[in-house]
């Protein structure tokens, strides 16, 4: 989470209220993402499942669009397509700002906060004293628990936090808590500093170190952020070890980004497979992604869809950010390498409407894809299939000329999102720029999915090989999508389809 120094305080009572009745039809707001009401939001926090409800906390800032003094926000859904925003969930207090976290069911009770036969939900957050931070002390960040023995709906934080004081490390945060269930024990994943550190705990409220591991592996562009170690199994049943690791500044297209690590874990130690950087996202709009915990064989991946570049200038009024599209994570090998694969959960067919189909299409300069659709509207998904890979792009645009261009360049076997003429592009020198993500198959056939909301796009090659997450500030809605190559292209499929509004 990023760390922007303010003066501490707490006058939660003054701090205004979302509107009541919002519309979400503001300009720019996403309509199949979640966002706030109003005001501030960054990092997902807490992602919990229970008694068929998805737990949404996060990052969040009700006195104002900019950063500000971070509380955790809540939102519940049924399907993880629809949610519904609930009463702020924990509130700064005298530790400090409560900064990012993860949240597990305590099942076994092992903490012993139920006392009436109601299996405590258990929050572990870090704690972020400013005032420390202001005078320079090297310990300002400590982790603390909160607890609901009510399926969520409100917290009480731990009498005796901190639970997990700081030895002396002025990044020592994002506390992500499993259950390790061969060692009967609790892991915290740890984000400190330059790597990670693993501690183990019987009971969430007692904590011993375990290892530390990133020292001297991927990417150190930035301070390492928002960790997630958890299992996947590959296509023959074995057990492979994820480590995610957030990091900013340092992603490869600039800013901030995710990275991941395979390898082995034992209880007590990571040992990756290898120590080169993997993103699991190439676009610049993909940050501080965890996953759900309590979810079974299923893992489920979400993102903060922003940068820390240019998220509090953004050209949003009401409230500022959004999350990316919950995606399933799963593994792929292609040849010696090992990936991790993200597509769209498959409840977002929940939303669709009827597709409309081109197949068998030869593209001799463009094809327009808005004159086979009658017209194109967002939020919509578009799916294109081939059999021969050449270079092309695919436009959106409108007719002040603005235009998002999407395409794939053959020589360089390189996927690209360029956002040069996308509209509203002043507010940070760096926003206007081409991003580029590589292909990893040398399979000649081609799949793309693209998720596309009102001011974003999520492109998902390959099933899900390359992912690339942008945002976008067109001034008028784009209203045109053509596909160009200037060579004769054969697309075997183009399916558009219209997502309705989660909203409405």
């Amino acid at each position: 989470m990023k760390i922007i120094t303010l003066l501490f305080f707490l006058f939660v009572n003054a701090i205004p209220k979302a509107n009541a009745q919002p519309t979400y039809n503001e300009q720019y707001r996403p309509q199949i993402h979640f966002s706030p009401k109003a005001h501030w939001m960054n990092d997902p926090n807490g992602m919990v499942y229970y008694k068929g409800v998805y737990h949404l906390f996060f990052q969040y800032y009700p006195g104002g669009t900019v950063w500000g003094p971070m509380h955790w926000g809540h939102a519940t859904s049924k399907d993880l397509i629809h949610w519904q925003q609930q009463p702020i969930a924990l509130y700064p207090d005298s530790l400090g700002y409560i900064f990012s976290g993860s949240a597990v069911v305590d099942k076994n009770n092992t903490t012993s906060f139920d006392k009436n036969g109601e299996v405590p939900l258990v929050a572990i957050y870090t704690s972020h004293d400013p005032v420390s931070e202001k005078a320079h002390q090297n310990n300002y960040q400590n982790q603390c628990l909160a607890y609901s023995i009510d399926n969520g709906k409100t917290w009480k934080k731990y009498e005796h936090n901190p639970v997990l004081k700081n030895p002396g490390i002025t990044d020592f945060r994002d506390p992500k808590v499993m259950w390790y269930a061969p060692g009967k024990k609790w892991i915290m994943t740890l984000a400190t500093k330059d790597r990670v550190t693993f501690y183990s705990s019987a009971d969430l409220k007692k904590w011993e170190k375990e290892s530390e591991f990133g020292e001297d592996a991927g990417a150190h562009g930035g301070v390492w952020e928002c960790p997630d170690l958890f299992a996947l199994k590959n296509n023959k049943g074995k057990k492979i070890w994820v480590l995610i690791v957030n990091i900013n500044p340092g992603g490869p297209n600039d800013g901030s980004a995710t990275q991941y690590f395979l390898g082995n874990f034992d209880g007590k130690k990571f040992v990756a497979y290898s120590k080169a950087t993997k993103w699991l996202d190439y676009g610049p709009d993909e940050y501080a992604g965890v996953t759900w915990n309590n979810t079974g064989s299923r893992k489920i991946f979400l993102g903060w869809m922003s940068n820390w570049l240019y998220a509090n200038v953004v050209p949003t009024i009401k409230w500022r950010n959004a999350m990316t599209i919950p995606r399933e994570l799963k593994l792929k090998q292609i040849g010696e390498n090992i990936f991790v694969v993200s597509r769209p959960v498959k409840e977002l067919n929940t939303i669709q409407e009827r597709p409309i189909v081109a197949d068998n299409i030869l593209v001799t300069k463009s094809f327009n894809i808005a004159q086979k659709a009658k017209g194109i509207k967002f939020p919509c998904c578009l799916n294109i299939s081939m059999d021969t890979l050449k270079d092309f792009s695919l436009i959106l645009s409108n007719d002040l000329g603005e235009q998002l261009k999407i395409g794939y360049d053959h020589n360089r076997h390189q996927y690209y999102i360029d956002r040069a003429k996308s509209g509203k592009i002043d507010f940070q020198k760096d926003f206007a720029e081409r991003h580029t993500a590589p292909r990893f198959t040398e399979n000649p056939k081609m799949n793309i999915s693209l998720v596309i909301d009102v001011s974003s796009v999520e492109l998902f090659a390959d099933d899900g090989l390359t992912v690339m997450t942008e945002i976008f500030f067109s001034n008028k809605p784009y209203d045109k999508m053509v596909i160009h190559s200037p060579d004769k292209l054969f697309i075997k499929k183009i399916e558009y389809v219209k997502l309705k509004s989660i909203w409405k």
